[in-house]
């Protein structure tokens, strides 16, 4: 049973964690960082809740079907936009773009951004799927 100090400071520690991932996962273009290296933080975030209020209050939050669904539908966004993009790219279809925008701003990097939310969705989840698996032998 967890105490009442650490219940209290993982509800304002985990949403930090996780803006902190997030900003990681935007700005992934522009400075150090992406899909991954913020996947990982928000998946340790996850770990985090898990650990701190249990597997059955988790579990209501982060049920397996409902982030199943989520990765399944993150790769499936990641596939078809990099087909499309290899696709128009390659073979110098004029179809339509995402647009480049100004150099140094959040929406400039084309296709990066969506890519990198797509993978840190994957790797967030994966990483706490492992967690559960090793830790606890279920998800």
């Amino acid at each position: 049973m967890n105490t009442i100090v650490l219940i209290e400071i993982g509800k304002i520690l985990i949403p930090i964690i996780q803006i902190f991932g997030i900003y990681v996962i935007f700005f992934g273009h522009l400075s150090p960082g992406g899909g991954f290296a913020g996947g990982t933080i928000i998946g340790t975030s996850l770990i985090l809740y898990r650990i701190i209020f249990g597997n059955k209050k988790a579990a209501k939050k982060l049920g397996f079907k409902r982030l199943m669904r989520l990765t399944c539908g993150s790769l499936i966004f990641y596939g078809v936009l990099k087909g499309y993009s290899f696709i128009t790219g390659g073979a110098h279809i004029h179809a339509p773009q995402i647009s480049l925008g100004s150099p140094g701003s959040i929406l400039s990097g084309g296709y990066i951004l969506p890519l990198n939310i797509a993978v840190g969705i994957v790797v967030a989840i994966t990483i706490y799927f492992l967690f559960c698996l090793f830790y606890e032998g279920e998800i």
